[in-house]
């Protein structure tokens, strides 16, 4: 795994927009209060010139994307890439895109979710460049940060720590007047067929599957060489939805199973989804195991990974370990 080097006060933090950007006068306003509290930690702040642009869900052209994501790449002073958001239309990006010449530059570490498990999931599989699965920009404007902000950015500067699951999660996406979460409900987390403990151990490989699905059977699959690559380690999947109903969430799932995608799987664990339609009276947990119930694996569900705010900061890529006991969790990441 090509881990970049340690991010650490003083260093450069770019930011762009590979799939939507930010236009409307209240987000660009929590864009500029986190560039803020950005420069006030010590980082510089720099950002391309479409990331406050929108325009039918693109920041701008497939082409522009590209050239603003390979500025920064290309940018030695650029240690972390932040982007702007999610969306629906990266994927035009990646025709644009070179993962050759990505591999010829010094790894840097890029930080999102959503839309954005497009590009980081190749980055992981294609180029064996880790990233962090975690908040936006826009949300590094609460102050103080919550705990799952900071701890990316000790992650990706190097430090050891243990994450832990959080007491209460938000019920809805809206944030607080001084964009802190609005955490209204309990957490707790689900061993799926009913362990008492669950320890996962694994290499990271996963993040939206709205988006995952799109890159399934395409040129950019390389899905089973990977897994062949680090079989010794096995593959620990996480996985979070944004919008879907439970027979497209179980289609999914079993295209990724007959695809060969979990072979020397350690096991899966699902993040809450965002908006997920029970049709047919079929639960989301009852469409993981009608697929992929009968895999020899533990599976963990209504994980803080995803959509619904606060989320874990997951490294795609890094090795895990995960333990979920009574409701609750943590996830150690070592970047081996």
């Amino acid at each position: 795994m090509n881990y970049p080097e340690n991010l650490k006060i003083g260093d450069t933090i770019g930011i762009c927009a590979p799939s939507d950007g930010i236009n409307e006068p209240e987000k660009i306003e929590k864009l500029e209060t986190a560039i803020k509290n950005l420069k006030q930690m010590g980082y510089k702040v720099i950002e391309t010139a479409s990331v406050r642009k929108s325009k039918r869900g693109r920041s701008t052209s497939s082409k522009k994307r590209k050239e603003e994501f390979m500025e920064l790449w290309k940018n030695n002073e650029v240690k972390l890439i932040l982007y702007a958001g999610g969306g629906d239309f990266l994927m035009e990006m990646l025709d644009e895109l070179d993962f050759e010449e990505i591999k010829k530059f010094k790894s840097k570490w890029t930080q999102g979710f959503s839309d954005i498990t497009t590009i980081s999931f190749l980055l992981n599989t294609i180029c064996d460049i880790p990233s962090m699965y975690c908040d936006a920009v826009k949300d590094y404007a609460m102050k103080p940060l919550y705990r799952n902000l900071e701890d990316s950015f000790k992650i990706m500067s190097g430090e050891s720590i243990i994450q832990n699951s959080f007491e209460k999660y938000a019920d809805g996406k809206e944030d607080n007047e001084d964009y802190t979460y609005n955490l209204t409900k309990e957490t707790k987390w689900n061993n799926l067929k009913g362990e008492e403990e669950i320890i996962i151990k694994g290499r990271a490989l996963g993040g939206c599957l709205d988006c995952i699905d799109t890159l399934i059977g395409t040129k950019f699959d390389v899905v089973k060489d990977y897994i062949e690559k680090y079989k010794n380690d096995r593959i620990l999947w996480f996985l979070e939805c944004f919008e879907m109903n439970t027979p497209q969430f179980q289609r999914i799932l079993w295209k990724m199973k007959n695809a060969g995608y979990f072979k020397n799987c350690s096991g899966i664990i699902f993040g809450r989804p965002f908006i997920m339609r029970e049709d047919y009276g079929i639960t989301a947990n009852q469409a993981i195991l009608d697929v992929i119930g009968d895999l020899d694996i533990h599976i963990i569900t209504q994980a803080d990974i995803g959509h619904i705010p606060p989320q874990l900061a997951m490294v795609n890529g890094a090795f895990l370990k995960i333990t979920s006991k009574n409701g609750k969790g943590t996830v150690e990441t070592y970047l081996k």
